[in-house]
């Protein structure tokens, strides 16, 4: 059996598990992979919203949020440019970890998605983001059984 990086099963249980567009970017440099999603919401009502950048539109909204898996020794970055952010270690990350990283992405997309839209529906909102629940990711990984690792890849 071919050895994969965990690279390639990241890539599969998202692909199998997560119904949103994504997108993986390998930064070999940095020792890091970013995950990034996309939500989509049609802004029927024509609801003028202002952006990140400032820029104000009445189109439809596309939201994009973005995790980071990263390497503690090597990898650098700036935290707050990303969702999350998961270490991994020497040993990789096993399946049963990336599909319930995949499992708890679906959700937070999911109520990120429908809070996006009662943003829009809401005259007095004046903010919206998408929260990552750190403690309940954690919490969640202890019932986690997990058996064979994956490494980060080699290039």
């Amino acid at each position: 059996m071919a050895k994969f990086g965990f690279l390639d099963i990241l890539e599969e249980e998202l692909e199998k598990g997560f119904s949103y567009d994504f997108e993986m970017n390998w930064d070999k440099r940095n020792f890091a992979v970013e995950v990034s999603f996309l939500l989509e919401v049609e802004n029927a009502a024509g609801v003028d919203v202002v952006d990140a950048d400032g820029v104000e539109s009445a189109e439809n909204i596309m939201y994009e949020d973005a995790v980071i898996f990263y390497n503690p020794a090597k990898s650098r970055f700036d935290e707050a440019d990303y969702l999350a952010a998961i270490p991994y270690s020497e040993k990789g990350l096993s399946r049963e970890f990336l599909a319930y990283f995949t499992q708890f992405l679906q959700e937070t997309a999911d109520q990120g998605l429908d809070e996006l839209m009662d943003f829009l529906a809401d005259d007095e909102a004046e903010a919206f983001s998408v929260k990552w629940d750190a403690d309940r990711f954690v919490s969640g990984l202890t019932a986690l059984s997990e058996t064979e690792f994956y490494k980060y890849p080699r290039y």
